[in-house]
């Protein structure tokens, strides 16, 4: 059978209860956009800059910048999540350019380079991730900034054996259900980190997302120290080794 990426019309709804608005959602969103303030904090306040929300599911962080008055395209693959994104930017008086493509073939409805192209959770999903950073850095003005984040093999690795799944471990993590939300090709980040390279990018800054979360072993804790919690994931987020066990890694990086 052919490696597909993976389109998430069948679960989209499964979003918004496991993801977002969670203590993990919360941890995401608030170091994601930690980093993205930094990229924006580049340019000048008064001037609207164009980005490419690439895999942008629902459209949170699109609205969120779109808000904040930048020119905003989003596409996904999936029509399902894109109309949640539409009924969002409408909800909020927003405008919001929504393209349901798979970003591998976004050059056939845009003829566009952005000033900021984010593509996060997606690297993980995807057959050929090599051709996505390629497309990826096609629409990328050469002054601007990719902002890429993946779900982590190690951490993966990790989790899995700290709860006793020795088998699945000695499997290669292979998914046994396949429309679920565990991804289908979670990835080593120095295989990430090297594909940039060859495609000429510089790393400017690497981040761990859900560094402690997920390997809490009293759960409730999150709710009740969420405060503590998220102040020690923004501490250590960029420190090593700390940053390599995170769920997920966000690269800030620029064309060479």
């Amino acid at each position: 059978m052919n490696k597909q990426d993976r389109n998430f019309d069948d679960i989209s709804n499964k979003f918004a209860q496991n993801i977002y608005g969670t203590t993990k959602g919360k941890i995401r969103e608030a170091i994601v956009w930690q980093e993205l303030e930094k990229i924006l904090a580049t340019y000048p306040t008064n001037k609207p800059i164009t980005i490419l929300d690439a895999g942008g599911g629902q459209g949170q962080i699109a609205c969120r910048l779109a808000k904040l008055g930048h020119q905003v395209t989003l596409c996904d693959i999936s029509e399902q999540m894109l109309e949640l994104a539409k009924q969002k930017a409408l909800a909020e008086n927003l405008t919001i350019n929504c393209l349901c493509c798979s970003i591998q073939h976004l050059d056939s409805l845009i003829n566009q380079q952005f000033d900021l192209v984010i593509c996060h959770a997606v690297l993980e999903w995807v057959a050929d991730p090599i051709k996505l950073i390629n497309s990826l850095k096609n629409h990328l003005k050469p002054d601007g900034y990719l902002s890429l984040m993946f779900y982590n093999y190690h951490a993966l690795l990790f989790k899995t054996v700290t709860l006793g799944n020795f088998g699945y471990t000695q499997a290669g993590l292979a998914k046994r259900k396949k429309k679920t939300l565990s991804p289908d090709y979670p990835r080593d980040p120095n295989d990430v980190y090297q594909w940039l390279i060859q495609a000429n990018f510089t790393i400017l800054q690497k981040t761990g997302i859900r560094i402690f979360h997920d390997y809490l072993t009293n759960k409730s804790k999150a709710e009740t120290h969420f405060e503590q919690l998220l102040e020690l994931e923004q501490k250590y987020c960029q420190t090593e080794p700390y940053l390599h066990l995170a769920r997920y890694i966000l690269v800030t990086a620029k064309i060479k």
